[in-house]
């Protein structure tokens, strides 16, 4: 099984991509963190992870399903669900131009993945936000694909797990179309509980603004990757301000776990196996005779 695609690196577009002739190794990319030339094929087996820093490089939206979901039983829900410019929106670059970009940098109609799958035999409903879209940005056709994604596991007895890379927050381009999936996803959220459908959620580097106030804070159990970013108004803006120094490791995962935001924090290494375990706790452990 593939557990990791380059090309969801290629496509963030920040990295600097190093031909490594003298080693005659390939192409390679220098680290976000500590800015260590790392080797394709090395990123590649570590998930995405760098093997000096244990810095967690962003990761796209099918790299994650792939990382995740047992192989050959992801079936894809609503992939023709696609923005549009509702509002006609204007201003440096038009809404349309910015959709383009997202799409072709994306490879993806739309901010967010949907589907079913098992994950460790258990069937799930999994959702995963691309970073590489507008920055995870929130918009009409999120809040939409979450709301079908949620009423399917509703009617299939199968948790939700969210990934979020969104540090996007609610999209402007949107305008109130954008901010109403605030309230639409969190509604998603209140029908989950009330059917008794568990609601995992797994926050990766970033998840801010208009997504953590709304679906990605709330779920059933609250899980991030080490050393993301998690919050709602970025760092800078809070200290200019209120014109003061903020806590060291301020809106990181650590931090927020310290003060009560998540339930846990999990390397990549370890994020499938953990899932696993948790639903074997929420479901009971799948008879392999059945999986």
């Amino acid at each position: 099984m593939p557990i990791f695609g380059w090309d969801g690196l290629k496509k963030l577009g920040r990295r600097e991509q190093t031909p490594n002739t003298e080693a005659g190794t390939g192409p390679a990319t220098k680290c976000d963190n500590c800015g260590e030339l790392l080797i394709k094929k090395t990123l590649e087996e570590n998930m995405g992870v760098c093997p000096h820093c244990d810095h967690h490089h962003r990761m796209g939206a099918w790299e994650r399903i792939n990382l995740t979901i047992d192989e050959g039983t992801f079936v894809e829900h609503d992939a023709d669900l696609a923005s549009k410019d509702v509002i006609n929106f204007r201003a440096v670059k038009s809404y349309q131009q910015t959709l383009e970009k997202a799409r072709k940098t994306s490879k993806l109609l739309s901010v967010m993945v949907t589907g079913n799958g098992l994950l460790h035999g258990h069937k799930v409903a999994l959702g995963v936000t691309d970073p590489n879209f507008a920055a995870g940005s929130m918009g009409s056709v999120l809040g939409e694909k979450f709301s079908r994604l949620a009423e399917y596991a509703i009617a299939e007895k199968a948790p939700m797990i969210i990934f979020s890379g969104s540090g996007g927050g609610a999209r402007m381009q949107e305008g109130l179309y954008s901010l109403m999936q605030m309230a639409k996803t969190s509604a998603a959220v209140a029908k989950l509980r009330e059917a008794g459908v568990p609601y995992i959620v797994v926050c990766s580097c970033f998840t801010m603004a208009g997504v953590w106030a709304s679906w990605a804070a709330i779920g059933d159990i609250c899980v991030a990757e080490p050393k993301c970013l998690i919050g709602f108004t970025g760092a800078r803006v809070i200290k200019t301000t209120i014109n003061c120094e903020l806590p060291e490791g301020f809106q990181t995962s650590e931090f927020v776990l310290e003060h009560g935001q998540i339930d846990m924090i999990v390397h990549r290494h370890d994020m499938r196996d953990t899932l696993g375990n948790i639903l074997n706790v929420i479901q009971g452990p799948v008879c392999k005779e059945k999986a």
